[in-house]
């Protein structure tokens, strides 16, 4: 069995209307020069100058004491999973959060931690759901619960947004029982954008948490892990352990102090494309959509009988792309690098197949 990621077929044309994620937009002109006129120094030493820049404004934003910069959001969750956790503690999440489907079991392979799934409608769980999985504290028969974990947006569940007075409660409970709480933020910004809520609001519960920039914000590398002196103290020396550390990193810190700058509020653009990819969605027979929170359009493709990958396999030779979650469910993502005319382009495609 092969792990390695296929190369692109050299028989399939460019992709045009790149549905497929937001992972999948490249840094604008503005962004490289930014780039390339970045101050740098030896991230590892402490020595760079814009990744602490960065570093800051990022604590700042969250209303965090400290942050550090990390290549991907992945190692943002698995640094913080290895910082909250000890082998055999026990993580309570949504059975469809990142860190159980997505990350190769990351939390079992690396913190000997267990996460243990609780259910909600689309993507979320509430305080009673968190109250139901509380185990007496003090057994020695079960496992230490030592962190509650958190997605905004609900990635799987729709890009659905957590409402504030939900995200609260949760963490609430969670520090009653005695549990540290941390926040996958990979599109939290989508998230403020979308609910018009400070990010700073959203996260004031939670002990850690993480900001994307590969995804809605548009740089080609990088993540911001938030919380207090003393976490992001100890995450250091996992960062270190993971070959986290950079040399020269202000390079790609530029990119993402420019995504702030100029991509927080277009994002707003992406949560109309998204709508009106759903509406034109909705009125192609056998699709069923889910309505969109934000820029991730979740559609059933079991009426038309085509499964997602039948769907796909018709619509890529004419340059859309969009990914598959299961059998009958696809999901198409707007960003910065896609525009109201290639929603248009990429309905008329989907029309025809």
């Amino acid at each position: 069995m092969t792990y390695a990621p296929p190369r692109p077929d050299p028989a399939l044309p460019p992709v045009r209307v790149n549905l497929f994620s937001d992972t999948q937009t490249r840094p604008t002109a503005a962004m490289k020069a930014a780039m390339m006129a970045a101050e740098v120094g030896d991230e590892q030493a402490g020595e760079d100058p814009t990744v602490w820049a960065l570093c800051d404004r990022m604590a700042a934003l969250l209303g965090k004491e400290a942050a550090v910069f990390l290549p991907s959001g992945t190692m943002c969750n698995q640094i913080a999973i290895l910082t909250h956790c000890r082998p055999g503690d026990e993580i309570l999440a949504h059975e469809t959060a990142h860190i159980l489907t997505s990350e190769g079991s990351g939390g079992a392979a690396l913190a000997g931690a267990q996460i243990t799934p609780l259910p909600g409608p689309r993507g979320q769980f509430d305080a009673d759901a968190m109250r139901a999985a509380l185990r007496p504290r003090g057994s020695r028969y079960a496992p230490l619960q030592a962190l509650l974990e958190v997605e905004q947006t609900a990635n799987s569940g729709g890009g659905t947004v957590w409402p504030l007075d939900r995200l609260t409660a949760v963490a609430l409970v969670a520090h009653e029982a005695g549990l540290a709480t941390h926040m996958d933020g990979a599109r939290l910004m989508n998230a403020a954008i979308a609910a018009g809520v400070p990010a700073a609001s959203m996260v004031a519960g939670y002990d850690s948490v993480w900001l994307d920039f590969t995804k809605g914000l548009g740089a080609p590398l990088g993540a911001v892990l938030c919380g207090s002196s003393g976490f992001i103290g100890r995450a250091w020396r996992w960062k270190q352990r993971m070959g986290g550390s950079l040399r020269q990193g202000g390079i790609c810190a530029a990119a993402c102090l420019y995504a702030l700058d100029h991509h927080i509020d277009r994002l707003a653009e992406d949560h109309t494309n998204a709508r009106a990819l759903a509406q034109g969605l909705a009125q192609i027979p056998g699709i069923t959509v889910e309505p969109p929170e934000t820029n991730l359009v979740f559609f059933d493709t079991k009426g038309t009988g085509l499964t997602a990958a039948d769907l796909l396999a018709r619509v890529r030779p004419h340059g859309v792309s969009f990914s598959i979650n299961s059998t009958w469910r696809a999901r198409a993502c707007t960003h910065l690098d896609v525009t109201s005319a290639q929603i248009d382009e990429a309905l008329e495609v989907i029309r025809g197949a």
